[in-house]
């Protein structure tokens, strides 16, 4: 009889993780704490309204299809992908945009345009991060992490990249111009760093996305949820939903079971999608268990930022508002200071916004437009009261959008809700609320992330944000792809 493993956790590692464990013959139950699938990319529907709850950008679509190839079968028979022209609008506090995409003639013109010194600067910063890419990808996205004899290994080569430099300063040595620093230090943001202490690896995005491009789902990203619970029934995946697991059951070093509403589930092995720090201090209940390494482990561990999320639908359709775009307010460094490391609100904010319906007309009512606008805030370790915050943070956010990229626009709105880091920690069940699991730091990556095969138990598995190689939709994938190492 088939050994069976339980997944805790439907976000898109989790998702992957029961696929490639029923493709090499595992009787697989899938566990979902709320009752819809996806975790953070989940739907939201209210009123004619219909939101992407939260990955928006979809990069090496490869891994996607992956899924699908392993049971014979097409993603382009479930879900239509398209890759996007522009990928990305910048704007800046003082008005000036730049509009960032795979077309090289148009790239050098956005460079040219801010700072023509800095074009020869921009080619040799993606010729580095092609290195970064080949090593810290291809290379070693899908390995296991748990020896550290083969971090030991790698050591020599993290080196030669330039590793032990943050990503701002990485991207300073081939840019000048502050403008065009912020443009291509960002992407540690969309991972939960800090772009001056996330360590330089992370750059492979940069190239990441040069060699796929930026990819949008039709009909949302929750469409791509939808095709992959699809092809999880066909494949005879047992799918539970409103099952939350309050207690996995340990005995010696194994794991035996999980406890979902009162009843025992027993299992050969578990798979947590759920986030590792949060598992480890709540759903495990012998930290007698824990060494003193893996407890120092825990303490000294910094968490990613938390997000506030505000979904908003217009009655007025904004048509030259790019499908992706990321505003910078007036500072940087300070800004995510007072995120990171201060963990306090201030009101010169930057801000991410989504508008699907500039790909998919099909995305908000006739004659409306649906958008939701992601703010990076602190976690919940700054004891902000989101209670009474929130609603004045709302409109410092509809107040920031009205005087930059949506001018009018509280006026407009017609139908909104938004989540804080409250929703993170309750809900999704992160540690301290945090949007992404722990920050993507050097003495936070790799080895020293929570590992895919856990430190303490022995038939215990992670995937997604919190453990190896990282947040954002490629991390994720990868990190069940690790899985098959031990499997």
């Amino acid at each position: 009889m088939a050994k069976k493993i339980i997944v805790i956790g439907s976000g898109f590692g989790g998702i992957a993780a029961a696929l490639r464990s029923k493709a090499k013959g595992y009787q697989v139950t899938l566990l979902e704490k709320l009752p819809d699938l996806g975790g953070r990319a989940r739907v939201f529907k209210k009123g004619d309204f219909t939101y992407d709850g939260g990955p928006t950008v979809i990069t090496a679509p490869y891994l996607l299809e992956e899924l699908f190839l392993l049971f014979n079968k097409k993603i382009s028979d479930y879900v239509k992908i398209v890759p996007l022209e522009l990928w990305y609008r910048f704007v800046f506090s003082d008005g000036d945009t730049f509009d960032y995409s795979g077309n090289k003639s148009l790239m050098e013109k956005e460079i040219i345009n801010h700072s023509k010194k800095d074009l020869n600067g921009y080619y040799r910063l993606v010729d580095f991060t092609q290195k970064i890419f080949d090593k810290g990808f291809t290379d070693l996205s899908d390995k296991p992490f748990n020896n550290w004899y083969f971090m030991i290994k790698q050591i020599p080569d993290l080196l030669k990249l330039k590793s032990y430099k943050s990503v701002y300063s990485l991207v300073s040595e081939y840019i000048s111009n502050e403008k065009l620093r912020r443009v291509f230090s960002m992407h540690p943001l969309l991972v939960g760093g800090n772009p001056f202490t996330t360590t330089s690896i992370y750059t492979l995005i940069l190239f990441l996305e040069k060699k796929w491009g930026i990819h949008y789902a039709m009909g949302g990203t929750g469409k791509v949820v939808a095709a992959l619970e699809k092809l999880m029934q066909e494949s005879k995946i047992d799918i539970v939903k409103n099952a939350e697991v309050t207690d996995i059951v340990t005995e010696n070093s194994n794991v035996k079971g999980v406890k979902v509403n009162n009843n025992f589930i027993e299992c050969d092995y578990i798979i947590c999608n759920s986030d590792p720090p949060n598992v480890y201090k709540n759903l495990l209940k012998s930290d007698k268990d824990y060494n003193f390494l893996f407890k120092q482990k825990m303490s000294r561990m910094d968490y990613s930022m938390g997000l506030f999320v505000y979904y908003f639908g217009s009655k007025k359709k904004y048509e030259n508002v790019a499908h992706h775009t990321i505003y910078f307010g007036k500072t940087y460094k300070s800004h995510l200071n007072n995120i990171f490391e201060k963990k306090i609100l201030s009101e010169d904010i930057s801000y991410y916004l989504h508008r699907p319906s500039a790909t998919d007309s099909n995305m908000s009512p006739q004659g409306n437009d649906a958008f939701y606008v992601l703010v990076p805030v602190p976690n919940n370790l700054s004891k902000i009261d989101w209670s009474s915050q929130a609603e004045k943070f709302k409109s410092l956010v509809l107040e920031k959008m009205d005087k930059s990229v949506l001018p009018g626009i509280r006026e407009n709105v017609i139908n909104d809700f938004y989540l804080t880091p409250d929703y993170f920690e309750n809900d999704l069940a992160t540690l301290h609320g945090s949007g992404f699991s722990i920050q993507p730091k050097f003495s936070q990556s790799a080895y020293f992330r929570f590992h895919n095969k856990s430190e303490i138990y022995k038939n215990l598995f992670f995937v997604g944000a919190g453990t190896h190689p990282g947040a954002g939709m490629p991390g994720v994938l990868s990190s069940a792809k690790v899985l098959e190492k031990f499997f």
